[in-house]
């Protein structure tokens, strides 16, 4: 008999990186494929430009805590969020970190690292703020904790009518993130 499934992850980096709108994408993309979500945000005192973070866990049973010590995967955009987090990963877990900004290389060698620069594939799509999108797809292309067709379809949903000229932009930022995190 097959395990159900179960994943959690913490996404991190300074407030204004799009790191809450991706948690949210992943919960309500795993939603539409009938799993249980949780999604916790936690913010830095100072809001946007301090830190923000937020812990996503997917499973295809009920969540008994949605409180997370050691995650499976990290998805981090920035030093600070590296130095915080990476110390946490569960041994063979996946990083994946935004090389971009990232300035130093990960410190431990029993886990999966995927460095994406993040800055530049969004700035060559024409709209930096995408950012959040491609490390998104590095992870998703990566774990394929979630299909590309339900994060589509759950970025359609989050943007509304009012913010739909945005889906195409960050439709292809997704995109070429998934191909930095295929295997």
């Amino acid at each position: 008999m097959k395990a159900p499934f179960y994943e959690d992850i913490i996404l991190a980096g300074f407030g204004g990186q799009g790191i809450m709108f991706i948690g949210k994408l992943l919960i309500h993309s795993a939603m539409k494929e009938g799993r249980d979500v949780t999604w916790i945000p936690s913010y830095g005192p100072e809001m946007r430009g301090g830190t923000a973070n937020c812990t996503v866990v997917i499973s295809d049973e009920a969540i008994g805590s949605p409180v997370i010590t050691s995650p499976h995967s990290l998805i981090v955009m920035n030093n600070p969020s590296l130095d915080a987090f990476e110390p946490r990963l569960k041994e063979g877990g996946v990083l994946v970190m935004n090389s971009s900004l990232i300035t130093h290389k990960a410190k431990r060698k029993n886990i999966s690292v995927i460095g994406v620069p993040a800055n530049e594939i969004a700035s060559e799509i024409g709209d930096k703020r995408v950012a959040n999108m491609v490390m998104l797809g590095a992870y998703v292309g990566h774990t394929k904790t979630v299909s590309k067709e339900k994060i589509l379809e759950g970025l359609r949903g989050l943007l509304g009518e009012e913010k739909r000229k945005l889906f195409e932009v960050n439709k292809k930022a997704f995109e070429k993130g998934m191909e930095f995190g295929k295997v």
